[in-house]
């Protein structure tokens, strides 16, 4: 016959199992989705005096790999007092702007995620394609392609696709 403690103790058990078991999906259930990742980018070019997004550590917005070519790059133009390669914001393929009828969209076909964003940038119509990966951290950019200039951020730094 079980004590009042035995039940307690089975029941504490089986808690912990459900909760070893079900902690990790709540925990990619709380994560930001593709789309809320893209428009907490993207919303703030809106503002006329935003001078945009701290990509310093690049990390925070890209995959891995494209973040260490990144950072190696700019460190490395620092030291020689040279402008990196990526000369510009990658978000929006400028270095200045003024962004008005801003278009997110995320679409996702196999596993392929790709992000679509439009906008006008000084009454000229522009489009950047945003490859989207799922890291342990959330959404990163696995890539950049902007219509105002083929060459894709990977392809800037020598990555392969």
């Amino acid at each position: 016959m079980a004590t009042p403690s035995t039940g307690i103790l089975r029941r504490t058990a089986i808690f912990a199992c459900i909760s070893a078991v079900a902690a990790p999906s709540l925990a990619l259930a709380q994560r930001p989705s593709a789309q809320a990742f893209l428009d907490a980018i993207y919303k703030p070019y809106l503002n006329r005096n935003f001078s945009g997004q701290n990509y310093d550590e690049p990390g925070h917005f890209f995959a891995s790999d494209l973040a260490r070519a990144m950072k190696a790059d700019a460190t490395a133009a620092a030291r020689r007092r040279e402008v990196p390669l990526l000369n510009g914001d990658p978000f929006v393929c400028a270095q200045d702007w003024e962004i008005s009828r801003l278009a997110v969209s995320v679409s996702t076909a196999g596993t392929r995620t790709t992000g679509v964003v439009t906008f006008e940038m000084k009454g000229k119509p522009r489009r950047v394609t945003l490859d989207l990966v799922q890291t342990p951290a959330g959404w990163r950019i696995a890539d950049v392609v902007c219509s105002s200039d083929p060459t894709s951020l990977r392809a800037l730094y020598k990555l392969r696709p």
